[in-house]
């Protein structure tokens, strides 16, 4: 079973992303789930975001980082939207990770080395129409061509958080696919 760092997205530390961390619990998998925003969540992106600028993204980040120095080196990394500036970056820096998933969006490899880590496996999950992931679609195409092991998953919709079962953007259709390769990628590393 892998032991897992799980990163939540803009609108914090949500229900439906405690609720899929569970789900990987009970698969056997170790889950860390800190809560960047110190247990405020939005009702919106623009909630979300109006709160990381006040905060800094920098500061958050930071946090997000040093949740990672009380674990061990040998961790798959999950990144959801805004989590996934961490995820990646982690996965890609730090020695000893054995796999990123990356969920609504990826950051151009460029920002965080020269290319991926060899032996370091990947799944990228978006949806076709999401504004957001579609800026992120050439980065995340670029990665999974570069990397030995890697998988991009583009799903038909355009909803960006369409993971988390606590927001109105929720696809269960979606989900459940994307949480059956979430499993089998898992029992790989």
């Amino acid at each position: 079973m892998a032991e897992i760092l799980l990163y939540h997205h803009i609108q914090g530390l949500t229900d439906g992303i405690q609720a899929f961390a569970e789900e990987l619990r009970q698969a056997g998998h170790t889950v860390h789930t800190p809560d960047l925003f110190e247990g405020r969540t939005f009702g919106s992106l623009e909630e979300g975001m109006e709160f990381a600028r006040e905060t800094g993204f920098d500061t958050l980040r930071a946090r997000g980082a040093a949740a990672a120095e009380d674990l061990g080196p040998e961790l798959v990394y999950v990144g959801f939207s805004f989590g996934v500036t961490i995820a990646q970056k982690l996965a890609q820096t730090r020695p000893g990770a054995r796999g990123a998933l990356l969920m609504h969006s990826c950051i151009p490899m460029s920002e965080f080395g020269e290319s991926w880590p060899d032996g370091v496996p990947v799944q990228l999950h978006g949806m076709q129409g999401d504004e957001f992931f579609e800026e992120d679609l050439p980065a995340a195409r670029e990665l999974a061509k570069s990397a030995s092991a890697a998988e991009l998953f583009v799903y038909p919709g355009d909803q960006h958080l369409f993971t988390d079962a606590s927001l109105d953007a929720f696809d269960e259709e979606a989900s459940k696919l994307l949480m059956d390769r979430v499993r089998t990628f898992l029992a790989s590393v």
